[in-house]
């Protein structure tokens, strides 16, 4: 089994990684571990992205193999987006990573406000 190297500048994992570890990217994959949302209840549950930004968020994530996007034949049009396997396998990783920083975050902000006490 061959594995990309991020180190490499042309390697593709650098794109994937950036899909996945971009900030709308981490929110979309913690958010879809909950289940299926449509595209509507899914940018309510994302607070602050825009259409646009969701849009370009989940084409990435569903080109990488991540989320599945299935849309219904019906007027007004429906649309569902879920996580694949794949997308559950890395969800969890991201999942982690963003608990960390919830779990830690009051000491991440004394050493932001410390920081920038000592900034010019």
């Amino acid at each position: 089994m061959e594995r990309g190297d991020l180190f490499a500048e042309q390697c593709p994992s650098r794109q994937v990684l950036k899909h996945v570890t971009s900030r709308w990217g981490v929110l979309v994959l913690v958010a879809l571990a909950g289940g299926t949302y449509r595209f509507s209840d899914l940018r309510r549950k994302v607070a602050g992205v825009s259409e646009k930004m969701l849009a370009q968020t989940l084409q990435g994530l569903e080109c990488d193999g991540f989320v599945k996007r299935v849309s219904y034949p019906v007027v007004p049009p429906h649309v569902e987006y879920s996580l694949t396997s794949l997308g559950l396998e890395v969800s969890g990783k991201v999942e982690a990573l963003a608990d960390w920083i919830e779990l830690n975050l009051f000491e991440i902000l004394e050493a932001q406000a410390k920081h920038s006490q000592n900034s010019p």
